[in-house]
């Protein structure tokens, strides 16, 4: 007796992964803000001294893994590795809670705030597409666009390359500039003149390990948050009645 032969369910990999237009057009949002506060930051001052800024290096990341995660939620490709668009969130996040929790708190002991409030026109508006609007659409991203569960406890530490890096690019083209040069130190805690080596480091150390707990805290929340049920993997009653 031959046994007629029945199909397997295609498994969820066997599936075609969905085009993603909502995630590609607030992706592609994201990275056009952080894109148009470049650019205006380039028109208004010197593109080697914008270049110099955490601030900047963090907005060129987000534009690139954002524009890229974009097109390829439009194309249905997998996402990006969760070390890249993790390590972005982190980064852009530091920039938005220094600026606004340092550099314009009055309160704060580093605190720019009469040099920012003295921003005007197209540096205000890229002040804020930077420091703001890059921060929390890459957040939004996170919270709402992305499958849980992929990031992993060593990638807070990995995190860690781009503040040290940093840091030492900082602290390396202060001393070769002069003294009297704008802008030698980009950021008033590492500024080597006011505080000495030693300070400069303890500061780098302080921000070094709030680096590193946000990073724990992205991670931990990514290991708590609910799991999207992708309506493409679900098995419809039509199919299931078909199964035998």
């Amino acid at each position: 007796m031959i046994t007629p032969r029945t199909e397997a369910a295609p498994a969820p990999a066997d599936i075609p992964a969905r085009r993603r237009p909502w995630a590609a057009a607030f992706r592609g949002l994201v990275a056009l803000s952080a894109a148009t506060g470049l650019v205006i930051e380039c028109v208004y001052g010197d593109v080697l001294v914008v270049l110099s800024f955490f601030t900047v290096w963090s907005n060129i990341l987000a534009a690139a893994v954002l524009g890229l995660g974009a097109v390829r939620a439009w194309t249905r490709r997998p996402p990006l590795p969760a070390l890249w668009t993790g390590g972005t969130l982190l980064c852009v996040s530091v920039v938005g809670l220094v600026f606004h929790l340092v550099l314009d708190n009055e309160a704060s002991e580093f605190n720019a705030a009469a040099e920012i409030a003295r921003l005007d026109g197209g540096r205000a508006v890229a002040n804020q597409l930077l420091h703001t609007v890059t921060p929390i659409g890459a957040a939004l991203d996170f919270l709402l666009l992305t499958a849980p569960g992929a990031l992993r406890w060593r990638h807070a530490a990995q995190w860690l390359a781009a503040p040290a890096l940093y840091f030492a690019f900082a602290l390396v083209r202060g001393a070769l500039l002069s003294p009297g040069a704008p802008t030698r130190y980009t950021y008033p805690f590492l500024d080597v003149t006011a505080h000495g080596y030693g300070g400069v480091l303890a500061n780098a150390v302080a921000l070094g390990a709030a680096f590193y707990a946000l990073g724990l805290a992205i991670i931990g929340l990514d290991r708590i948050r609910p799991a999207p049920r992708p309506s493409e993997y679900r098995i419809s009653s039509e199919r299931a009645r078909g199964l035998k």
